[in-house]
């Protein structure tokens, strides 16, 4: 597999420097890298592109290697930001990531050989470089000219954006301004012990990665250390494109905010309906950034999609995959069954506790006290019970009943004097009341 060829044709490629395409296609296999920052214990959407960078890098026959920026995650990337980070402490940075390794594991083959992927930890060669050491090791050699004329440093220092420290000055700490220093020694470490060729990363991380380049090209000209590895002073970058909505937002974030990777952070039926309502817009260009599918399966897929939009035939196969590679094929298939649920094809029996909850998520919800509903009527429970939330008026709620409008847990409600107690409750405290087609109504028996 060409790997410049396929990031293009799936809309993800960016910028190279002059010589990446030869050097990746003379040279199989190189080692590339990105890096990730872990200033949380899960990894998002927005992170998902630049995995996949390395994916079709190890499908090209190359190795990756994930560097988790256990000492950068310390200092903050100022890359996109207005205002200084919080500083997160070394027991946090590790928990957090423990839990990106283990996400990083589902998309990458770890096994042995030349094009097994690999986790680094930079913290582990920054722990022990003194700073006096740093400064004339590394510092001498890149100039405060070449570091202020990076975009990222540029709009923090001429920008209206207030910093984070006490003043409230505009500008930048020396702390964030020495970030692409740290990131460039990273690359020049591991073009040294694991003979690096590449880093590659989002296209906001162009001028970051440009100074790895710079560092190992001067450190290597200046002899010593930076000669090591395979590329003798040689080092190429590679960006792929920022993932944007078709209105030209960042992807990411649904109505509930970010998108994470992590079961617990974001539920797999959260995370599956984010994808399976992607707009039409956009669907053709999530479904070639975010799975493997081959150019003759999209093509297919979206012209069957173009005979039928209202099927939903991309996002469908979008969410199928994505959530299957970030979860299990059985959270795909709860996911699945559980949005079956809301469109009424579903078994409510068949969901626990906390996909009941992540379906009726913008339903309001309603609470009675238990002793109270077991000596009451269907007819009361949505009526006066409930605060006439449900229905204004039990006369009205009588009549749709007796229409055939009102269904209790999925079963028909046409008999306003029915027991509460008789109602067969979904894990054994919820009625899921629905109110024509389209209303819906949770009441937590407490």
């Amino acid at each position: 597999m060409d790997l410049i060829e396929e990031l293009r044709w799936r809309g993800m490629f960016h910028d190279m420097m002059p010589g990446t395409d030869e050097h990746l296609r003379h040279n199989a296999p190189i080692t590339g890298y990105i890096g990730f920052d872990p200033t949380a214990a899960s990894l998002h959407i927005g992170n998902l592109a630049t995995i996949m960078l390395l994916v079709h890098l190890q499908r090209a026959g190359h190795r990756p290697v994930a560097l988790v920026g256990g000492a950068t995650g310390m200092i903050g990337d100022p890359s996109g930001k207005s205002a200084e980070r919080n500083l997160l402490d070394e027991e946090t940075l590790r928990r957090n990531q423990n839990g990106i390794k283990a996400q990083l594991e589902k998309f990458l083959d770890f096994s042995e050989g030349p094009t097994g992927a690999m986790v680094v930890n930079n913290y582990d060669w920054f722990k022990e470089f003194g700073f006096l050491q740093f400064l004339r090791e590394v510092g001498k050699h890149l100039t405060v000219n070449y570091m202020m004329a990076k975009d990222s440093v540029k709009r923090r220092i001429g920008g209206n954006d207030a910093s984070a420290d006490s003043g409230g000055a505009e500008g930048i700490s020396y702390t964030e301004f020495s970030y692409q220093l740290l990131q460039g020694y990273d690359y020049v470490h591991l073009h040294r012990t694991l003979g690096c060729t590449l880093q590659m990363g989002a296209s906001d991380q162009w001028g970051n990665i440009t100074t790895g380049t710079e560092l190992i090209r001067r450190m290597s000209a200046h002899g010593g250390e930076g000669e090591a590895g395979s590329g003798q002073g040689k080092a190429y970058a590679l960006t792929g494109q920022l993932i944007t909505k078709s209105d030209g937002t960042k992807y990411g974030k649904s109505e509930t905010g970010t998108v994470w990777l992590d079961a617990t952070m974001t539920s797999p039926y959260q995370f599956y309906q984010f994808f399976l309502n992607a707009a039409d817009a956009d669907a053709p260009r999530l479904i070639r950034v975010f799975t493997l599918l081959t150019e003759a399966e999209i093509t297919a897929l979206e012209a069957e999609h173009a005979q039928a939009p209202h099927k939903r035939i991309l996002q469908k196969a979008l969410a199928q995959d994505v959530t299957t590679r970030v979860h299990s094929a059985e959270a795909y298939e709860a996911a699945l069954s559980a949005s079956e649920v809301l469109f009424g094809g579903g078994d409510l029996a068949s969901l626990d506790e906390a996909t009941l909850l992540d379906v009726f998520a913008g339903v309001p919800r309603l609470e009675v006290p238990r002793e109270q509903a077991t000596g009451l009527s269907v007819l009361d429970l949505l009526s006066e019970a409930t605060g006439f939330q449900i229905f204004p008026s039990k006369g009205e709620a009588r009549k749709m009943m007796q229409a055939g409008g009102v269904s209790l847990n999925r079963q028909r409600a046409d008999a306003p004097a029915q027991p509460v107690a008789e109602l067969p409750l979904v894990q054994e405290r919820y009625v899921v009341a629905q109110k024509g087609k389209k209303n819906y109504f949770l009441i937590k028996l407490t």
